[in-house]
């Protein structure tokens, strides 16, 4: 019989099928005569097959080794380059906001205002659970690929002539986008141990967005070249490994689970054109709108049989998708970026529409909601050892208080903006952004640490790409759904404030160009027909708020802290 190692402190259950030996000190590797050792069972020159199998097995590895987190310069250029690609996939994902208005007047589009938005929210949505099997296969540094796409797209976005062009260039970077996003994701989880994520630059570079909307999409260009650099360069730590990536191209239909990405894209897609279409260009009781609907269910139920059948090798497996702090953190996540977009949408349509401001003025107002979502999100971080905002997050730790506590922040916050009318004072538009600010600050992050703290680590690639997933989808549906509710709203209402006006002329000059030939008594309905449109707009932003309330409470009751027993052996 061979002799095998056995490290000392490794369990006697690791080689189920090898008798394990006495280790000698004289023999701590298998010799030449071990090798030729015949088996007494066996006559000479004919070893069993477990023999021989034994005879050819390495010495043993700890197979529950201690994690390698990152530290020092390295911990620094990793948070540099994530830092960098949120800000700018953010960036990108929201640059448009300050500039809708003025875009709407030179392309004559008030009605695409709703795409300008959901199309980067598609293009992402598409791609984002196929993400979760990529960064399960491949290392984090496989984003490269996906920055490519997504600096095409803002080359597409900064040389538009037309409306259709912005579209497909806000496509093109949201597909980009939809690895760049959850790769940050699964690299932070990788560097640093669970009681440090909290710290780290998501919640921060949430709010900071705003505040170089006006430099346009040329920003992303250089930028990322730094990013590609610093991602290449950098050595990441990993979690768990990954196999040999010319053993997953071989084979990159079944690791990949393309088929059934092909099923779940179009299921998808037409979901997202019903509810683009419906109610605006087409009646929701229109052939099209109907088909669509009916075309994407149809696809949808045939995804789930082949999910089902694929079982944990499916895109998007479902025993992750069924952990209640999986699929509970994901509709949280999923409503309270749709708030969030909704927001950031529509309160700069409020300014630059109903006060009649500028895009860079426009984007000064905002500045009380940002500095509110920085404050707040920094606060946030180390949870359970700051005093900033009080005894409320000096809790224990556990995200489920602090995200009911911003679900509540958030819904009065849009609440309050519904009341939003063209006379409304500076005071009480800067003190709801306040409001509204500290409670998607300190919400924001709650979600993704509940499932980075309860799921294994293998299996953080797929849960983020569904949580992603949430936030692509859920602003697709509900910016789309936004832009049907204040069309509808506008096309009514301004018949009751300003009957002698016509809609269609209004429509077409754009978010403010109406005031160039609309004047005295109708632009004074205009404006109050236009403020009560984008009203209702906030008030399904509220009652998405009040959603993350009720669902936010299966989150589950992880302590993130570490552990005293953890901190006294360090």
């Amino acid at each position: 019989m061979a002799l095998i190692e056995v490290p000392k402190g490794a369990p006697s259950h690791q080689l189920p099928d090898v008798p394990a030996l006495e280790k000698k000190d004289d023999a701590p590797s298998l010799t030449s005569s071990t090798k030729h050792e015949k088996v007494d069972s066996e006559p000479d020159g004919n070893q069993s097959a477990e023999a021989k199998k034994a005879a050819n097995v390495p010495p043993i590895q700890n197979q529950n080794p201690e994690p390698v987190w990152a530290h020092g310069i390295q911990l620094w250029a990793i948070m540099i380059a994530v830092s960098l690609v949120l800000f700018l996939m953010l960036l990108d994902g929201t640059i448009i906001v300050a500039a809708v208005p003025r875009i709407t007047d030179d392309f004559h589009s008030l009605n695409d205002i709703g795409w300008y938005g959901a199309a980067y929210q598609l293009g992402s949505a598409v791609f984002q659970p196929l993400t979760g099997k990529i960064y399960m296969k491949f290392k984090p540094k496989a984003r490269p690929i996906f920055f490519v796409l997504f600096e095409i797209g803002s080359l597409l976005c900064g040389v538009a002539n037309s409306s259709n062009m912005l579209i497909g260039g806000r496509v093109v970077a949201g597909a980009g986008a939809s690895g760049m996003f959850n790769g940050s994701l699964i690299i932070i989880s990788e560097c640093a141990p669970m009681e440090r994520r909290p710290s780290f630059p998501l919640g921060f570079l949430l709010g900071n967005w705003n505040i170089l909307n006006v430099l346009g999409f040329y920003l992303n260009l250089p930028v990322g070249g730094v990013v590609v650099a610093l991602i290449i360069l950098v050595r990441i730590p990993q979690q768990h490994p990954r196999p040999p990536p010319m053993s997953v191209f071989r084979s990159l239909h079944t690791h990949l689970d393309l088929l059934g990405f092909a099923v779940f894209a179009p299921a998808l897609i037409m979901l997202l054109l019903a509810c683009q279409y419906g109610g605006t260009t087409y009646p929701w009781s229109n052939s099209r709108i109907i088909g669509l609907f009916c075309g994407a269910g149809a696809m949808f139920i045939v995804f789930l049989i082949w999910d089902y059948h694929k079982g944990d090798e499916a895109m998007i497996p479902m025993s992750i998708a069924r952990m209640r702090t999986v699929w509970t953190s994901c509709m949280v996540y999923g409503l309270m970026m749709s708030n969030l977009y909704l927001a950031s949408y529509w309160v700069p349509v409020y300014f630059q529409g109903v006060k009649g401001v500028s895009p860079i003025k426009s984007g000064i107002y905002l500045l009380a909601m940002i500095v509110a979502h920085v404050f707040a999100a920094i606060s946030s971080g180390p949870i359970g050892k700051n005093v900033v905002l009080g005894a409320m997050i000096n809790l224990v730790g556990y995200t489920i208080p602090v995200a009911l506590f911003a679900s509540v922040l958030l819904s009065v916050g849009c609440g309050l903006f519904g009341t939003f009318s063209p006379s409304t004072p500076v005071g009480k538009w800067i003190g709801y952004q306040i409001l509204y600010g500290v409670g998607r600050g300190l919400g924001i992050q709650m979600p993704i640490l509940s499932v980075q703290k309860t799921v294994p680590p293998k299996q953080i690639p797929l849960a983020m790409a569904l949580i992603t997933f949430s936030q692509s989808f859920g602003a697709a549906l509900f910016l789309s759904l936004g832009e049907t509710i204040y069309s509808n709203s506008f096309g009514i209402l301004i018949h009751e404030y300003a009957p002698s006006v016509n809609v269609t002329e209004v429509t077409d000059a754009g978010a403010t160009g109406f005031r160039s030939f609309v004047s005295g008594a109708d632009l004074e309905g205009v404006l109050i027909a236009y403020a009560k449109s984008i009203d209702r707009v906030f008030y399904m932003a509220a009652g998405l708020a009040a959603s993350c309330f009720i669902f936010a409470w299966g989150m589950g009751w992880k302590d993130l802290r570490k552990k005293k027993a953890e901190v006294s052996k360090v």
